[in-house]
C-alpha cells in the first residue's frame, strides 16, 4: 500500500502522467536530431510531474531488456566556470562518488588521457577492501570548452554480472551564476545480476519506492516506480547529490571541503527519506570519515 506521502504525489500529479512519453523520449540517447540539453531542460519543467520536491532537478528513467538508465537534469547556482574548474579532471570524481554509501573506496591514476576510477562498491557497512566489488571506470573528457564540460566515466565490466557501466556528465552556462547540467547513469545486466537484485528487492529493498510515477494495478493509476528501476532512480539522484554536495564545499577552506560535502550530502538525501534513508546521520558520517581515511593513507590495487 502507498504511503501518504506517496498518495499526495499521485494525486497532485494524476492529470500530467502522459507526459512522460514526452519526457522520456527527450532524455533518451544520443541520436543525431535530439534536442539540446537546455531544449530538454525546459520541456520538461513544464511537466511537474518530473520534478523533485519543487526544486529545479528533474528525473527520467528507462528500463529495456538487459538495461537501466537514469538521468537528471538540474540548474545550479554555481557560475559555469567554477563547475568547469571543479569538475574537469578525473580526482574530484572520486571525491564525489565516495560520498555515495555504497562507494567504500576510490582512486583515480594513470597518465593524462589514460586516466581510470578504481572504484570500490559494497554494503552500507564498514567493509574490508579484499570484501567489496571493484569497478575500473575509464575517465573520458569529451569537451571543456567556454560553453560545454562533457565527460564519461565508463566500464566495461561490473561486478555480478553487470556490464557497460556508464556515469556521463554534461554542464552548460544557463544564466548569470547558474550551470545548467546533465547526468546519466546506467549499466546493463544478465540473469544473474537480475537474481541478485530480486534478492535484495525480496528483503532489504523490499518497501523502497523510486521517484516517477508509473501506470499500475486494475485501474491504471499511477504509483511510485519500484524493482530495478526504483533501484537506479534511487542511486541515480544520490549520485547527482553528491555532485550538488561537493560543488557546495568548494567555496570553503581546503580542509574544511570533505566535512561539508558528507554533511550537505546526507542532508540533502533526506530530503528524499522515502526513498533514500538508509543510515542515521552519525552512522553515516562515522562510516565515511573511516573510509576517508583509508582512501587517503591505502593505495589498494584489486587484483585483475
Amino acid at each position: 500500500m502507498a504511503t501518504p506521502q506517496v498518495t499526495r504525489r499521485i494525486k497532485r500529479h494524476w492529470t500530467t502522467w502522459a507526459h512522460w512519453v514526452l519526457v522520456l523520449w527527450l532524455a533518451g540517447g544520443p541520436a543525431a536530431a535530439a534536442p539540446g540539453l537546455r531544449e530538454s531542460f525546459e520541456a520538461l519543467r513544464a511537466q511537474p510531474a518530473t520534478a523533485l520536491v519543487e526544486q529545479a532537478v528533474y528525473l527520467a528513467s528507462t528500463e529495456s531488456a538487459g538495461a537501466l538508465q537514469g538521468q537528471v537534469y538540474a540548474l545550479l547556482d554555481h557560475p559555469f566556470a567554477q563547475v568547469r574548474q571543479a569538475l574537469a579532471r578525473p580526482g574530484p570524481w572520486c571525491d564525489i562518488l565516495i560520498l555515495h554509501l555504497n562507494v567504500k573506496y576510490c582512486r583515480a591514476s594513470g597518465a593524462p588521457g589514460q586516466e581510470v576510477l578504481e572504484a570500490g562498491l559494497g554494503r552500507k557497512f564498514d567493509q574490508p577492501l579484499t570484501d567489496v566489488h571493484w569497478l575500473r571506470l575509464a575517465y573520458r573528457l569529451v569537451s571543456a570548452s567556454d560553453q560545454q564540460l562533457k565527460l564519461e566515466l565508463v566500464s566495461a565490466k561490473g561486478p555480478l554480472g553487470t556490464h557497460d557501466y556508464r556515469i556521463e556528465f554534461e554542464a552548460v552556462p544557463y544564466a548569470a551564476g547558474q550551470t545548467l547540467l546533465q547526468l546519466r547513469y546506467g549499466y546493463g545486466y544478465a540473469l544473474a545480476a537480475r537474481w541478485a537484485m530480486q534478492v535484495y528487492l525480496a528483503t532489504l529493498g523490499r518497501d523502497k519506492p523510486g521517484f516517477s510515477l508509473v501506470a499500475s494495478g486494475r485501474e491504471g493509476r499511477p504509483q511510485a516506480v519500484g524493482g530495478l528501476r526504483g533501484v537506479l532512480e534511487r542511486n541515480t539522484v544520490r549520485y547527482y547529490l553528491a555532485i550538488e554536495a561537493y560543488l557546495g564545499a568548494q567555496s570553503l577552506p581546503a580542509a574544511q571541503q570533505t566535512q561539508k560535502s558528507l554533511q550537505d550530502w546526507f542532508d540533502a538525501t533526506e530530503r528524499y527519506a522515502e526513498q533514500l534513508h538508509e543510515l542515521s546521520r552519525d552512522e553515516y558520517l562515522v562510516m565515511k570519515q573511516r573510509e576517508l581515511q583509508r582512501q587517503a593513507t591505502e593505495i589498494y590495487r584489486p587484483n585483475s
